[in-house]
């Protein structure tokens, strides 16, 4: 059996978490590959909503086997809290698996987080304040703590004192803060060790051997393609790489056992943070799919920025990701409307641009060439196949796969998830 990578395709947000949930009720492995406790997914099951930030989504799936990659960052603290919601409320997360070679983001990466941001006043990038960004800065620097650390006092002493000599330089001298102890770090992590030993592993032999068996193993990838630090809107991107190379990367299953890459795409666009946004509405028309499509943030709260679907993004997502398949979400939300303009290009310096520009100054400076499609203002959240759908919709689904170059293989027509129309099937 294959190995299946789900990516998003815009900014993140887009429904990663409903799709790698419905695959997860046929998988065997679920794997987070990337990011931290800064990428939350919403998953409805059974009219009921769970709110994850760190944990796979396919640890609602009692099938599938959830897994924490070696390129994930992980705060103990943020783990456990979860775990526990999740237990509180019936569910089994016995069988998680965390790479023994996940870095994990300890009380300092927070606090330089923040002082950072801060720091940076106008020009800040606008993260989550939750330290993910200089943990992965340890990670790629060698001064990186590991779980595996956890596990011996001795080591885990002498990687805090080593990391801290530096930073406490930083704190004290140039954010004016206090210096952290190094007793209190050391005395902090210890003291998860015993709860988190169960759940360690060398995961990396785990989902090969399973692949090895005839297994299928999915990875879910946190953020978006263009939050990605390589391929993404760079310097107003996520630290790591959420696209389908990195799922590689980040969970030690070699590109020759992929076989089917998977984007997700809403069917209009959004974006958490600064950095530029060519489709962005001011006016009442995005404040109105911010407030149908429920587009406030699943760990800050944050309202999202709103605007049309971007074909050109879509395309070059596509390219980057290698996708076979697009997943739509959301269309439900466009339901009343009367016309739907979707970019189709850009114009730059005044002329007209069919894929990304080449620099990050030229998109900034993009604006949208839109074309526009009739609505159908019919309720389609109780549509279960492709013909039953308003013939406007059709038309608008098969206008986004043409100018997406990817097909439109599910169609999310409301969040829980049994609201899907599945034209072709993502495993088969």
């Amino acid at each position: 059996m294959p190995a299946i990578v789900v990516v998003g395709a815009q900014w993140g947000d887009e429904g990663k978490g409903k799709t790698t949930d419905i695959l997860g009720t046929r998988v065997d492995y679920v794997v987070k590959p990337n990011g931290g406790n800064n990428a939350g997914h919403t998953v409805v099951v059974g009219g009921e909503k769970y709110e994850l930030k760190l944990l796979p989504a396919g640890i609602l799936s009692p099938n599938a086997t959830p897994v924490i990659g070696n390129g994930v960052v992980v705060n103990l603290e943020a783990l456990f809290e979860e775990i526990d919601m999740l237990e509180s409320r019936g569910a089994d997360t016995s069988k998680l698996r965390i790479s023994a070679n996940a870095h994990l983001v300890v009380p300092y990466h927070q606090v330089l987080d923040k002082v950072t941001e801060r720091f940076l006043g106008k020009r800040a990038i606008g993260t989550t304040g939750r330290g993910i960004g200089p943990a992965y800065a340890d990670k790629v620097g060698r001064l990186g703590i590991r779980v595996q650390d956890i596990f011996d006092e001795s080591i885990l002493r002498q990687k805090i004192e080593g990391a801290l000599t530096q930073k406490n330089e930083l704190l004290v001298k140039v954010y004016n803060r206090r210096a952290v102890e190094v007793d209190e770090i050391v005395e902090g992590l210890l003291s998860y060790a015993d709860r988190l030993r169960p759940y360690v592993a060398d995961t990396a032999l785990l989902l090969n051997e399973a692949l090895d068996r005839g297994e299928l193993v999915v990875m879910e990838g946190g953020q978006a393609t263009m939050l990605d630090v390589d391929h993404g809107t760079y310097p107003f991107v996520t630290s790591s790489n959420p696209t389908a190379g990195g799922a590689c990367v980040g969970s030690g299953v070699g590109p020759t056992r992929i076989t089917r890459s998977v984007g997700i795409v809403k069917a209009y666009t959004t974006r958490v943070g600064s950095g530029p946004f060519p489709t962005e509405l001011f006016d009442d028309m995005g404040v109105y799919l911010q407030t149908q499509g429920g587009e406030y943030g699943v760990n800050t709260g944050r309202p999202r920025r709103c605007g049309w679907y971007d074909s050109v993004i879509a395309r070059y997502a596509s390219r980057v990701n290698g996708f076979t398949d697009y997943v739509l979400t959301k269309l439900d939300v466009l339901s009343d409307l009367e016309e739907i303009p979707v970019c189709v290009a850009y114009d730059v310096d005044g002329g007209r641009v069919e894929e990304m520009p080449l620099t990050q100054s030229d998109f900034h400076h993009a604006t949208p060439i839109y074309e526009t499609f009739p609505g159908w203002q019919e309720d389609i959240t109780g549509v279960r196949t492709f013909e039953d759908l308003p013939v406007n919709a059709q038309n608008y689904i098969l206008a986004l796969e043409r100018l997406s170059g990817t097909r439109m293989s599910v169609i999310g027509v409301g969040p829980d998830r049994e609201q899907s129309i599945v034209r072709h099937d993502l495993i088969d």
